[in-house]
Protein backbone atom coordinates (compact mmCIF):
# COMPACT_ATOMS: atom_id res chain seq x y z
CA UNK A 1 0.00 0.00 0.00
CA UNK A 2 1.34 3.34 -1.16
CA UNK A 3 1.62 6.12 1.16
CA UNK A 4 2.17 9.84 1.51
CA UNK A 5 3.75 11.27 4.20
CA UNK A 6 3.22 15.25 5.53
CA UNK A 7 5.43 16.74 7.49
CA UNK A 8 4.81 20.45 8.82
CA UNK A 9 8.31 22.52 8.33
CA UNK A 10 6.53 25.84 9.20
CA UNK A 11 2.97 26.85 9.56
CA UNK A 12 3.23 30.35 10.61
CA UNK A 13 1.43 33.38 8.69
CA UNK A 14 3.15 36.93 7.94
CA UNK A 15 5.32 37.41 10.59
CA UNK A 16 7.50 34.05 12.65
CA UNK A 17 7.18 33.59 15.99
CA UNK A 18 8.62 31.30 18.80
CA UNK A 19 6.17 28.68 18.21
CA UNK A 20 5.96 29.21 14.38
CA UNK A 21 8.05 29.24 11.65
CA UNK A 22 7.17 30.82 8.31
CA UNK A 23 5.14 28.06 5.48
CA UNK A 24 6.80 25.28 4.23
CA UNK A 25 4.93 21.79 3.95
CA UNK A 26 6.91 18.54 2.77
CA UNK A 27 4.98 15.63 0.78
CA UNK A 28 6.82 12.80 0.83
CA UNK A 29 5.91 10.36 -1.63
CA UNK A 30 7.85 7.22 -2.22
CA UNK A 31 11.15 8.60 -1.50
CA UNK A 32 10.68 11.66 -3.15
CA UNK A 33 10.25 15.20 -1.61
CA UNK A 34 7.67 17.96 -2.81
CA UNK A 35 8.33 21.58 -1.32
CA UNK A 36 4.67 23.78 -0.75
CA UNK A 37 5.87 26.70 -0.43
CA UNK A 38 9.18 28.27 0.86
CA UNK A 39 9.18 30.58 4.16
CA UNK A 40 12.46 31.94 6.15
CA UNK A 41 14.33 29.81 7.62
CA UNK A 42 13.12 26.17 6.29
CA UNK A 43 16.52 24.92 5.21
CA UNK A 44 16.92 24.73 9.02
CA UNK A 45 13.74 23.53 9.94
CA UNK A 46 14.52 20.48 7.87
CA UNK A 47 17.68 19.20 10.17
CA UNK A 48 14.80 18.81 13.10
CA UNK A 49 13.45 16.07 11.08
CA UNK A 50 14.54 12.72 9.12
CA UNK A 51 14.10 14.55 5.81
CA UNK A 52 16.89 15.77 3.73
CA UNK A 53 16.22 18.35 1.30
CA UNK A 54 18.69 16.33 -1.37
CA UNK A 55 15.60 14.88 -1.75
CA UNK A 56 13.67 17.60 -3.07
CA UNK A 57 12.09 16.95 -6.56
CA UNK A 58 10.18 20.22 -6.82
CA UNK A 59 8.93 23.43 -5.11
CA UNK A 60 5.64 25.10 -5.41
CA UNK A 61 5.12 28.61 -4.23
CA UNK A 62 1.59 29.73 -3.89
CA UNK A 63 2.15 33.06 -4.30
CA UNK A 64 4.99 35.60 -3.95
CA UNK A 65 4.61 37.70 -0.18
CA UNK A 66 8.15 37.30 1.13
CA UNK A 67 6.64 34.93 4.10
CA UNK A 68 6.34 32.08 1.24
CA UNK A 69 9.54 32.76 -0.40
CA UNK A 70 12.39 34.02 1.87
CA UNK A 71 13.44 30.60 2.34
CA UNK A 72 14.38 30.29 -1.90
CA UNK A 73 17.72 31.75 -1.59
CA UNK A 74 18.69 29.65 1.71
CA UNK A 75 17.62 26.22 0.00
CA UNK A 76 18.81 26.61 -3.40
CA UNK A 77 22.42 27.42 -2.28
CA UNK A 78 22.88 24.94 0.62
CA UNK A 79 21.41 22.15 -2.21
CA UNK A 80 24.70 23.02 -3.99
CA UNK A 81 27.38 22.97 -0.97
CA UNK A 82 25.58 19.80 -0.28
CA UNK A 83 26.87 18.75 -3.47
CA UNK A 84 23.53 18.69 -5.48
CA UNK A 85 23.63 17.78 -9.08
CA UNK A 86 20.27 16.67 -9.79
CA UNK A 87 17.90 19.04 -11.65
CA UNK A 88 15.23 20.93 -9.61
CA UNK A 89 11.81 22.15 -10.77
CA UNK A 90 10.31 24.84 -9.62
CA UNK A 91 6.47 26.67 -9.79
CA UNK A 92 4.73 29.41 -8.90
CA UNK A 93 3.04 32.33 -10.20
CA UNK A 94 4.12 35.44 -12.85
CA UNK A 95 7.02 36.49 -11.39
CA UNK A 96 8.50 33.26 -9.74
CA UNK A 97 11.24 33.17 -12.21
CA UNK A 98 12.89 36.61 -11.48
CA UNK A 99 12.57 35.74 -7.72
CA UNK A 100 14.49 32.17 -8.51
CA UNK A 101 16.91 33.93 -10.95
CA UNK A 102 17.69 36.55 -7.82
CA UNK A 103 18.26 33.50 -5.87
CA UNK A 104 20.96 31.92 -8.06
CA UNK A 105 22.90 35.04 -7.71
CA UNK A 106 22.16 36.65 -4.55
CA UNK A 107 25.77 37.24 -3.25
CA UNK A 108 29.12 35.25 -4.19
CA UNK A 109 27.34 31.31 -4.83
CA UNK A 110 27.99 29.01 -7.61
CA UNK A 111 25.00 26.98 -8.35
CA UNK A 112 26.60 23.57 -9.71
CA UNK A 113 23.21 22.02 -10.87
CA UNK A 114 20.05 23.18 -12.99
CA UNK A 115 17.39 24.90 -11.82
CA UNK A 116 14.10 24.73 -14.10
CA UNK A 117 11.56 27.10 -13.59
CA UNK A 118 7.83 27.31 -14.85
CA UNK A 119 4.92 29.90 -14.28
CA UNK A 120 1.65 29.35 -14.22
CA UNK A 121 -0.54 32.05 -15.74
CA UNK A 122 -3.68 29.60 -15.88
CA UNK A 123 -6.86 31.14 -15.18
CA UNK A 124 -8.41 27.83 -14.57
CA UNK A 125 -7.22 24.47 -12.97
CA UNK A 126 -4.31 22.70 -14.52
CA UNK A 127 -2.29 19.87 -14.34
CA UNK A 128 1.41 21.50 -14.26
CA UNK A 129 3.83 18.96 -13.37
CA UNK A 130 3.07 14.67 -13.84
CA UNK A 131 4.80 11.37 -13.53
CA UNK A 132 3.51 8.14 -14.46
CA UNK A 133 1.62 7.50 -10.96
CA UNK A 134 1.01 11.13 -9.86
CA UNK A 135 0.48 14.27 -10.85
CA UNK A 136 0.04 18.27 -9.12
CA UNK A 137 -2.64 20.43 -10.19
CA UNK A 138 -2.15 24.49 -9.79
CA UNK A 139 -5.66 25.80 -8.44
CA UNK A 140 -6.15 29.54 -9.35
CA UNK A 141 -7.25 31.13 -5.62
CA UNK A 142 -8.16 34.85 -4.63
CA UNK A 143 -5.41 36.54 -2.67
CA UNK A 144 -5.05 40.08 -3.86
CA UNK A 145 -2.44 38.95 -6.20
CA UNK A 146 -1.90 36.04 -8.43
CA UNK A 147 -1.96 32.99 -6.27
CA UNK A 148 -2.47 29.18 -6.52
CA UNK A 149 -3.37 26.50 -4.66
CA UNK A 150 -2.07 23.02 -5.16
CA UNK A 151 -3.38 19.53 -5.24
CA UNK A 152 -1.46 15.97 -5.24
CA UNK A 153 -2.99 13.68 -6.56
CA UNK A 154 -2.36 10.09 -7.71
CA UNK A 155 -2.64 8.10 -10.40
CA UNK A 156 -4.21 4.45 -10.20
CA UNK A 157 -4.25 2.76 -12.68
CA UNK A 158 -6.67 -0.06 -14.51
CA UNK A 159 -6.50 -3.33 -13.10
CA UNK A 160 -6.80 -6.84 -15.31
CA UNK A 161 -9.73 -9.04 -14.75
CA UNK A 162 -7.57 -12.37 -15.45
CA UNK A 163 -10.06 -14.79 -15.44
CA UNK A 164 -12.39 -12.49 -18.11
CA UNK A 165 -8.94 -11.95 -20.35
CA UNK A 166 -8.63 -15.84 -20.21
CA UNK A 167 -12.50 -16.63 -20.86
CA UNK A 168 -12.30 -14.46 -23.64
CA UNK A 169 -8.91 -16.17 -25.53
CA UNK A 170 -6.09 -13.32 -24.34
CA UNK A 171 -2.99 -15.46 -24.89
CA UNK A 172 -0.49 -15.38 -21.67
CA UNK A 173 2.46 -13.94 -21.70
CA UNK A 174 3.31 -10.55 -23.94
CA UNK A 175 -0.82 -9.83 -25.10
CA UNK A 176 -1.22 -10.01 -21.47
CA UNK A 177 1.10 -6.57 -21.03
CA UNK A 178 -0.73 -4.56 -23.99
CA UNK A 179 -4.14 -5.00 -23.14
CA UNK A 180 -2.86 -4.14 -19.56
CA UNK A 181 -1.81 -1.10 -21.39
CA UNK A 182 -4.58 0.16 -22.96
CA UNK A 183 -4.25 -1.90 -26.38
CA UNK A 184 -6.79 -4.33 -28.09
CA UNK A 185 -5.02 -7.90 -29.12
CA UNK A 186 -6.29 -10.93 -31.13
CA UNK A 187 -7.55 -13.80 -29.06
CA UNK A 188 -6.95 -17.29 -29.61
CA UNK A 189 -10.54 -17.48 -31.38
CA UNK A 190 -9.35 -14.74 -33.81
CA UNK A 191 -11.85 -12.09 -32.51
CA UNK A 192 -10.22 -8.67 -30.99
CA UNK A 193 -10.39 -8.17 -27.58
CA UNK A 194 -10.41 -4.40 -26.15
CA UNK A 195 -9.05 -3.05 -22.83
CA UNK A 196 -12.52 -2.15 -21.45
CA UNK A 197 -13.38 -5.82 -21.81
CA UNK A 198 -11.25 -6.87 -19.23
CA UNK A 199 -9.94 -3.74 -17.34
CA UNK A 200 -11.59 -3.15 -13.81
CA UNK A 201 -11.77 0.38 -12.79
CA UNK A 202 -8.99 1.74 -11.50
CA UNK A 203 -9.59 2.61 -7.39
CA UNK A 204 -9.48 6.20 -5.99
CA UNK A 205 -5.73 7.25 -5.36
CA UNK A 206 -4.38 9.57 -2.71
CA UNK A 207 -5.20 12.92 -2.71
CA UNK A 208 -3.97 15.90 -1.10
CA UNK A 209 -4.99 19.75 -1.28
CA UNK A 210 -3.15 22.49 -0.06
CA UNK A 211 -4.78 26.00 -0.41
CA UNK A 212 -1.90 28.36 -0.15
CA UNK A 213 -3.43 31.78 0.83
CA UNK A 214 -6.95 32.78 -0.27
CA UNK A 215 -10.42 33.95 0.53
CA UNK A 216 -12.52 30.61 1.19
CA UNK A 217 -13.65 29.19 -2.47
CA UNK A 218 -16.79 27.49 -3.08
CA UNK A 219 -15.72 26.27 -6.67
CA UNK A 220 -12.41 25.14 -5.06
CA UNK A 221 -14.00 22.92 -2.76
CA UNK A 222 -16.74 21.38 -5.41
CA UNK A 223 -13.02 20.72 -7.53
CA UNK A 224 -12.02 18.96 -4.93
CA UNK A 225 -14.98 17.02 -4.01
CA UNK A 226 -14.82 15.93 -8.06
CA UNK A 227 -11.20 14.23 -7.66
CA UNK A 228 -12.38 13.17 -4.18
CA UNK A 229 -9.59 14.77 -2.31
CA UNK A 230 -9.26 13.21 1.12
CA UNK A 231 -7.16 15.38 2.91
CA UNK A 232 -7.18 19.63 3.01
CA UNK A 233 -4.53 21.59 4.07
CA UNK A 234 -5.84 24.90 4.60
CA UNK A 235 -4.95 28.60 5.89
CA UNK A 236 -7.02 29.57 8.79
CA UNK A 237 -5.16 32.87 9.19
CA UNK A 238 -7.35 33.63 11.92
CA UNK A 239 -10.33 32.80 14.52
CA UNK A 240 -13.58 33.79 13.38
CA UNK A 241 -13.98 36.87 16.00
CA UNK A 242 -11.25 38.10 12.71
CA UNK A 243 -13.77 37.92 9.78
CA UNK A 244 -13.47 41.23 8.47
CA UNK A 245 -9.74 41.72 8.93
CA UNK A 246 -10.14 38.32 6.68
CA UNK A 247 -11.65 39.91 4.26
CA UNK A 248 -9.82 42.43 3.75
CA UNK A 249 -6.61 40.64 3.48
CA UNK A 250 -7.91 38.42 1.25
CA UNK A 251 -7.11 35.23 4.41
CA UNK A 252 -9.48 32.75 5.69
CA UNK A 253 -11.12 32.28 9.02
CA UNK A 254 -11.38 29.31 11.05
CA UNK A 255 -14.91 28.91 9.84
CA UNK A 256 -14.20 29.28 5.94
CA UNK A 257 -11.82 27.06 5.98
CA UNK A 258 -14.31 24.48 7.17
CA UNK A 259 -17.10 25.78 4.95
CA UNK A 260 -14.60 24.57 2.14
CA UNK A 261 -13.75 21.41 3.99
CA UNK A 262 -17.09 20.09 4.35
CA UNK A 263 -18.15 21.07 0.77
CA UNK A 264 -15.36 19.26 -0.38
CA UNK A 265 -16.25 16.07 1.04
CA UNK A 266 -12.87 15.50 1.94
CA UNK A 267 -12.33 13.62 5.66
CA UNK A 268 -9.25 15.56 7.19
CA UNK A 269 -8.79 18.97 7.53
CA UNK A 270 -5.72 20.37 8.43
CA UNK A 271 -5.26 24.19 9.48
CA UNK A 272 -2.16 25.92 9.09
CA UNK A 273 -0.65 30.03 8.43
CA UNK A 274 -1.95 30.69 11.53
CA UNK A 275 -1.07 34.45 12.38
CA UNK A 276 1.94 35.60 15.20
CA UNK A 277 -1.10 36.70 17.29
CA UNK A 278 -2.36 33.46 18.39
CA UNK A 279 1.30 32.84 19.77
CA UNK A 280 0.49 33.80 23.29
CA UNK A 281 -1.17 30.58 25.27
CA UNK A 282 -4.18 32.26 26.20
CA UNK A 283 -4.22 33.46 22.16
CA UNK A 284 -3.96 30.77 21.25
CA UNK A 285 -6.77 28.98 23.65
CA UNK A 286 -9.06 31.34 21.90
CA UNK A 287 -8.21 29.82 18.23
CA UNK A 288 -8.62 26.07 19.44
CA UNK A 289 -11.65 26.63 20.96
CA UNK A 290 -12.76 28.02 17.65
CA UNK A 291 -12.23 24.90 16.15
CA UNK A 292 -13.86 23.46 18.60
CA UNK A 293 -17.14 24.40 17.71
CA UNK A 294 -16.92 23.16 14.29
CA UNK A 295 -15.17 19.12 14.42
CA UNK A 296 -13.54 17.74 17.00
CA UNK A 297 -11.39 15.72 13.81
CA UNK A 298 -9.64 19.10 12.74
CA UNK A 299 -6.36 19.48 13.39
CA UNK A 300 -4.20 22.67 14.11
CA UNK A 301 -0.83 22.04 12.39
CA UNK A 302 2.04 22.38 14.59
CA UNK A 303 5.74 22.28 13.32
CA UNK A 304 7.81 19.53 12.80
CA UNK A 305 4.66 17.27 12.96
CA UNK A 306 3.98 14.38 10.27
CA UNK A 307 1.17 12.94 9.47
CA UNK A 308 0.54 9.50 7.19
CA UNK A 309 -2.10 9.86 4.59
CA UNK A 310 -3.26 6.68 3.11
CA UNK A 311 -5.63 5.36 0.21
Amino acid sequence: MSDLEITFLGTGAAIPSKKRNHIGIVLKYKGDLFLLDCGENIQRQFLYTKLSPMKIKAIFISHLHGDHILGLPGVIQSLSFMGRKKELKIFGPKGVEEIVEKSLTFGYCTIDFDVVVREIKENKPITIYEEEDFKFIAYPTEHGIPSYSYIFKEIKKPKLDIEKAKELGVKIGPDLKKIKEGKPVKSVYGDIVYPEQVLLPPKDGLCVAYSGDTKPLKDFALYLKDLKCSTLIHEATFDDSQKEMAEETFHSTIGGAYEVFKLSNAKNLILTHISARYDKDEYFKLYEDNVKKYDKEIIISEDLKSYKVRA
